[in-house]
């Protein structure tokens, strides 16, 4: 009999089943060995202290952002006072999988299939990938960490099947040299409808190598061709690829993250990436940490209710930048006339800094006023019309 079953062993999972394990749960970790996410693996200063990653998984320290326009107009914003670290997923994915194992939890390498129930008992059935076998695991309760098309979500929790989402590609390659187009010091955000009709594409340097790659939520659009593109425009189209990705990334966290019986979501699978930016592995480890202070709290309690919790610590403390990184994305990622407004924006220091000060910190600057009130007059400048997107 377990404690906990946790369904995924991403950064999500992997956290949830060290900090259980931790906490003296006996706790379980089913995971598909060999399955990596394309991501482009930016992790903020934050995330590095919070979850204590060592430095030998920090593959590059990122000390410049540029965003690009469609009309190909680059603006570099320097991060001050920090950095944005990034990982390989390939490798940090496994590092926190192999800390959770060390921490006491036991380790299944297989696909879910189902949750049984019967005879007061709960089950967790998975296809042992060794051996082909289906294994049932007795536990008291589920975590869900099994990314944006859950098996978990939708065939347990009401409202699982309905999470929005992005289908995200990217192609890992062998990094240049410093070039005049590519620079392993600087992160390549681009805004066009050409690459991404509705979202944006990327390059983000991993040391010896890169991920360059797109998103978008548009039925018909070959990510492919737009990533082939991508490359071209960026000088790297003859760079070595090492591997290619897909998956899906959500755009919104789910109403309702658990079921009231047994089960508590956390990760993609439900839906805690940040609109706007994408970014997912900090929401991640965050919601595999909440869902692992819900289920021991449910434990410790014998009261179901509070898998509820999961959800209400991780909104009381990233509601408000959820909403206002919704609404950027609703109001300039619709045209390319509004994303060439954007990158404008981006020109303004006071926006500058307040964006990575909140990315490093993850939490909204409250400390200028001023500032802030700068920025909403630009922006609503923008919208409007009344700025030129062509002014800088």
């Amino acid at each position: 009999m377990y404690d906990v079953v946790v369904v995924g062993g991403g950064p999500s999972g992997a956290t949830a089943a060290e900090d259980l394990a931790r906490s003296g749960q006996r706790v379980a970790m089913i995971d598909r060995a060999g399955r990596i996410k394309p991501c482009g693996g930016a992790v903020p200063p934050r995330l590095i202290s919070d979850f204590l990653i060592p430095d030998d998984q920090i593959v590059a320290k990122i000390n410049t952002a540029r965003m690009i326009s469609p009309t190909h107009r680059m603006v570099d914003i320097p991060i001050e006072n920090g950095f944005v670290g990034m990982v390989d997923r390939e490798h940090f994915d496994e590092f926190l999988r192999k800390r959770a194992e060390s921490a006491g939890a036991d380790r299944f390498t297989g696909t879910f299939l189902r949750v049984e129930r019967g005879d007061g008992t709960t089950k967790v059935v998975f296809r042992d990938k060794a051996s082909g076998n289906h294994i049932g695991l007795q536990t008291k309760l589920i975590i869900g960490a099994d990314g944006a098309r859950s098996d978990v979500a939708r065939a347990e929790v009401p409202g699982g099947d309905k999470i929005p989402y992005v289908i995200a590609y990217h192609e890992i390659i062998k990094a240049p040299e410093t070039t005049e187009t590519y620079d392993p010091m600087r992160c390549d955000v681009i805004y066009d409808g050409a690459i991404s009709p509705d979202f944006y594409g990327w390059v983000f340097p991993h040391g010896t190598s890169a991920s360059v790659g797109m998103g978008t939520a548009v039925e018909g659009v070959d990510l492919k061709h737009a990533t082939a593109e991508l490359r071209k425009a960026s000088g790297l189209e003859n760079c070595e690829t090492i591997r290619k990705e897909g998956a899906p990334i959500p755009l919104k966290p789910l109403d309702r993250w658990d079921n009231g019986k047994d089960i508590v979501l956390a990760g993609d699978a439900a839906g805690v990436v940040a609109p706007s930016s994408g970014e997912g592995i900090y929401y991640a480890m965050v919601g595999g940490r909440v869902a692992a202070t819900a289920a021991t709290a449910a434990l410790t309690s014998g009261r179901i209710s509070d898998l509820k919790l999961a959800r209400k610590l991780f909104m009381k403390d990233h509601k408000t930048v959820f909403k206002v990184l919704g609404a950027m994305q609703n109001a300039y990622y619709r045209s390319d006339d509004r994303r060439e407004r954007f990158v404008s924006l981006c020109h303004d220091v006071d926006v500058q800094k307040l964006t990575f000060e909140a990315y490093m910190n993850k939490e909204l600057v409250r400390a200028r006023p001023m500032a802030h009130l700068k920025i909403g007059i630009k922006n609503l400048a923008h919208l409007t019309g009344i700025v030129s997107a062509l002014r800088t």
